[in-house]
């Protein structure tokens, strides 16, 4: 049967791989539903070329834009929260939920709470509201599928029947382009720098993010949430060559591993396709032609990103959702010039010291702390800019 997909977030890094896979399968899947934030013609050409029934932006103020560039077709225009929530909500048998941070959290309660299969690249969603998305998927009947290629890797070769029987997982970080640098060279690294990855083309905050680890300590807290593991049966591994994309370590000595090229359609396919497996034009993996594949300790000195996010895992509540809320603010400022990389982290760091913990018991408590998150990182950048000590 042809399945019926919706991609939340059509026109990101994941959006644009997910689209290769559905043009070069049309005989096992529908495009119906694309989303994006603010990008109108992009979204418009995506639509008109899959023939989709509904396409929706985020900020409602484009809506009237999107409407005329898709004037003359029969494809519904939605646009704002409630829009996005709407097309969030459609029938469709699989919903790949791409759109990136927190942002997404809203949409993709949507596609739970109406029992969907969910492949979701946003591990902002989990890190802000684990407790409470996983509960709304218990609650509804939803699967959530993870097409982050770690925690892909993870779903893969995690033995259903012997889930008591794991040791640890372990997440594979590429190091990002930073890895081999001093603290002196990163305190003057440049956005440029920041983003130029060595192996993976993401997007800039994701790449980011990589930079300072914070990434590998988000997905950390994601697997814990997705896989029932607790922080301390959780390691990080560096692996500069981004082959081996996690581990999974069984009592009796065995560790088991996904392996592939670093190319996100690979994953992607993989939850699009689940339980099945579907033909993908990405690079065959030739490990007899490779030199070696190498594995190391991350240095937590240079990257204390890794270790914040740790004991925000550990501290539970809305320690997370204070964290993924000020980092945002912090690349964001980050990206356009105003703090250096290494303030990246301080600017979190302030934060979760201003803020505290509290409980989390609602989605409206989630998005009240994540906005008060968000305006106190920013006080924290505002300072930094001003030459304000901290």
């Amino acid at each position: 049967m042809t399945r019926r997909v919706t991609l939340l977030g059509a026109t990101g890094s994941v959006g644009a791989s997910t689209l290769d896979l559905i043009a070069g399968a049309p005989d096992q899947f529908a495009l119906e539903v694309v989303t994006a934030h603010q990008s109108v013609d992009a979204l418009a050409a995506i639509a008109r070329r899959f023939a989709v029934k509904v396409a929706a932006v985020a900020d409602a103020t484009c809506l009237p834009a999107l409407r005329a560039a898709l004037s003359g077709t029969r494809i519904r225009c939605l646009g704002g929260a409630d829009g996005l929530i709407e097309a969030a909500a459609w029938p469709s048998d699989v919903t790949v939920a791409a759109i990136l941070g927190v942002a997404g959290l809203a949409p993709t309660l949507a596609a739970i709470r109406r029992g969907a299969t969910v492949a979701f690249a946003s591990k902002e969603c989990l890190v802000a509201a684990g407790p409470l998305m996983l509960a709304e998927v218990a609650a509804h009947g939803a699967r959530l599928l993870p097409i982050d290629s770690e925690h892909n890797a993870i779903f893969q070769v995690l033995e259903p029947a012997n889930r008591d029987q794991v040791e640890r997982l372990i997440l594979t970080a590429s190091g990002g382009p930073f890895r081999t640098w001093t603290t002196d060279q990163m305190a003057a690294a440049t956005p440029a720098d920041a983003v130029r990855h060595p192996i993976w083309s993401m997007g800039a905050k994701i790449s980011v993010d990589s930079a300072t680890l914070m990434n590998k300590g988000l997905e950390v807290i994601e697997a814990a949430h997705l896989f029932q593991m607790p922080e301390d049966q959780v390691t990080v591994w560096v692996h500069p060559q981004s082959i081996v994309h996690s581990m999974v370590a069984y009592r009796d000595g065995s560790v088991l591993a996904q392996l592939g090229t670093p190319d996100m359609r690979v994953p992607i396919a993989h939850a699009l396709a689940w339980p099945q497996r579907m033909a993908t034009t990405a690079p065959r993996l030739g490990l007899d032609r490779m030199a070696a594949l190498s594995f190391e300790a991350p240095d937590e000195g240079r990257f204390p990103a890794l270790a914040l996010a740790r004991a925000a895992l550990r501290q539970g509540r809305s320690a997370p959702t204070v964290l993924n809320a000020a980092n945002e603010v912090a690349v964001a400022a980050f990206l356009a010039g105003r703090i250096k990389f290494l303030e990246i982290v301080e600017v979190a760091v302030a934060t979760m010291a201003h803020l505290g913990v509290s409980h989390l018991d609602s989605l409206a408590t989630v998005v009240a702390i994540d906005d008060a998150a968000r305006r106190s990182a920013e006080e924290q950048v505002d300072r930094r800019t001003r030459g304000i000590a901290c």
